[in-house]
């Protein structure tokens, strides 16, 4: 039996995965990664780096970020306390669903996660206070490969389900898509 469901968010792109802990009376086991069961569901490559983030306060977005090519990655996102609403969005730039977003929320509560392959780029608002997110990804953090999006570009039209209390003047001060905008060089 396979301790993941796998949900598909898009085609070729993001799943939601769902994890089945196995309890008793002493209490409950739950596998967080597993190369077996992941390998089916999108997982590439080995897993290189597993990364931890705390965000203190609910409102708060982190993202829109990913690693550009050749250190573009795999990335599995899970909350072990708290819950944030989790999203995806499509930068392959000759993909049908090209800009588009999806999204889910990820908690401690339901067990999920959100597999991300290459070619997307990742970011969250936190839905509780004092939220632990643990990363798993398939390359090494490469400081001079990482990009972003600006997660209140009206392109993306990302619908963030709170007010923002808090946002990084980083993640704030990334510009905005121009109309003629095709590609982000992966």
């Amino acid at each position: 039996m396979s301790r993941f469901t796998v949900t598909e968010l898009m085609p070729g792109g993001p799943r939601l995965v769902v994890r089945h802990p196995v309890g008793d009376p002493r209490g409950a086991f739950t596998r967080l990664f597993c190369d077996d069961d992941l390998l089916a569901a999108g997982w590439s490559g080995p897993m290189r780096q597993a990364n931890h983030s705390r965000t203190e306060q609910a409102g708060t977005v982190r993202g829109m970020h990913f690693q550009r090519a050749p250190h573009a990655e795999t990335k599995l996102v899970l909350c072990l306390n708290g819950a944030v609403w989790d999203v995806a969005t499509d930068i392959r730039p000759d993909s049908p669903t090209f800009l588009t977003s999806v999204s889910a929320e990820v908690s401690a509560d339901n067990n999920t996660a959100m597999l991300l392959p290459p070619g997307f780029a990742h970011g969250f608002q936190t839905l509780t206070d004092s939220v632990d997110l643990l990363y798993f990804h398939s390359a090494s953090h490469v400081p001079e490969a990482e990009d972003g999006l600006n997660p209140l570009d009206r392109r993306l039209a990302i619908p963030w389900p709170r007010e923002i209390t808090i946002l990084s003047e980083r993640d704030r001060s990334r510009p905005m898509l121009t109309d003629d905008f095709r590609d982000v060089m992966l």
